[in-house]
């Protein structure tokens, strides 16, 4: 149990608390169109990279030499739980932040959604300037929180951008196996999370 350990609990957005399918799906369509590519062989490329702890599709983009299509936000959902697990830890009495590389307007989405009003804190790239796994992203979220890294917990999909600097800043981790994160490596991460969770329904059980 971690209720006595952190008075933070800062999150990543994509494939954390929103489920980025639907628009990864999108993405990879329209940089295949009119190619030979399968839909498929861009995904096992994906995968591929992705257990190199690296970002899948990115990477496979620029293996095949394709065009880096627009993200359609539309297409964006959070997952079930969400709002609840939220929610509960609100109602526990922990500070909730976000600390994501995003667009701009991640607020608005946050509280379209109905989530925004369980968080404090929104440290978001295209608002800070600096973007995950640099360590300012974090140091510039416990500035705003006013608290130390020692204080807080970072909850999110990726080994390499959530997982690794949270924890050479001192932070406790914990990783969330969803999308394409369940293919990276723990045996060639920096760092090894604290806790392991395979949906965020799973967090309750931790605070």
């Amino acid at each position: 149990m971690l209720r006595q350990k952190v008075k933070w609990i800062f999150f990543d957005v994509g494939t954390t608390l929103v489920d980025e399918t639907q628009a990864y799906d999108h993405r990879i369509r329209d940089a295949i169109e009119g190619t030979e590519i399968s839909f498929d062989q861009f995904n096992e490329k994906r995968k591929f990279f992705a257990q190199q702890n690296l970002k899948g599709d990115l990477e496979a983009i620029k293996y095949f030499g394709l065009k880096l299509t627009p993200w359609h936000k539309e297409d964006e959902m959070p997952y079930s739980g969400s709002k609840e697990v939220l929610e509960y830890l609100h109602k526990q009495g922990y500070k909730i932040g976000i600390i994501a590389n995003q667009s701009l307007g991640t607020a608005g989405r946050l509280e379209k959604w109905g989530l925004l009003k369980y968080i404090d804190v929104v440290a978001a790239s295209a608002e800070l300037g600096v973007a995950k796994p640099d360590q300012a992203i974090f140091r510039r979220a416990f500035e705003m929180a006013g608290c130390t890294a020692h204080e807080a917990i970072m909850i999110g999909d990726r080994l390499d951008n959530d997982i690794a600097p949270a924890k050479k800043l001192g932070m406790k981790t914990i990783w969330i196996r969803q999308g394409f994160a369940i293919y990276q490596c723990l045996q060639t991460c920096e760092c090894q999370p604290d806790y392991i969770v395979d949906s965020l329904s799973e967090l309750t059980g931790l605070f």
